[in-house]
């Protein structure tokens, strides 16, 4: 995963730790995709304190990530679903009567965890 896609992530589970200064700047550059420059003029402050706020902020959701670990939490949740819903497969695809209502069970409960 590239590290703009990684920030966005980040910024979505932990956005709202961010003081608002920060996640502005976050959301103007990583959601409006606008340049430092145009963030600059539109606070109006110099590009170099908006690179600054942005690099803290980054810092910020890392060390979040690093101290909770919802990302990695939500990886590995992400992953097991999708290795229930292969094992699931292969069950439909022997499937006998006795089956099929285990299968509708285990279909919900992973419908409940991608929520």
């Amino acid at each position: 995963m590239d590290r703009m896609t990684e920030t966005s992530i980040l910024f979505d589970i932990y956005g709202g730790l961010l003081s608002e200064k920060k996640r502005e700047v976050m959301e103007l550059y990583y959601e409006e995709n606008l340049s430092l420059s145009e963030i600059a003029e539109e606070q109006g402050v110099s590009r170099a304190a908006v690179h600054d706020a942005l690099r803290k902020a980054e810092k910020n959701l890392t060390d979040y990530e690093a101290k909770l670990g919802l990302e990695a939490d939500y990886i590995k949740r992400q992953e097991t679903v999708t290795e229930l819903r292969s094992e699931i497969a292969k069950l439909v695809a022997t499937k006998d009567s006795a089956s099929g209502k285990h299968i509708n069970r285990i279909e919900k409960l992973l419908s409940y965890l991608e929520e």
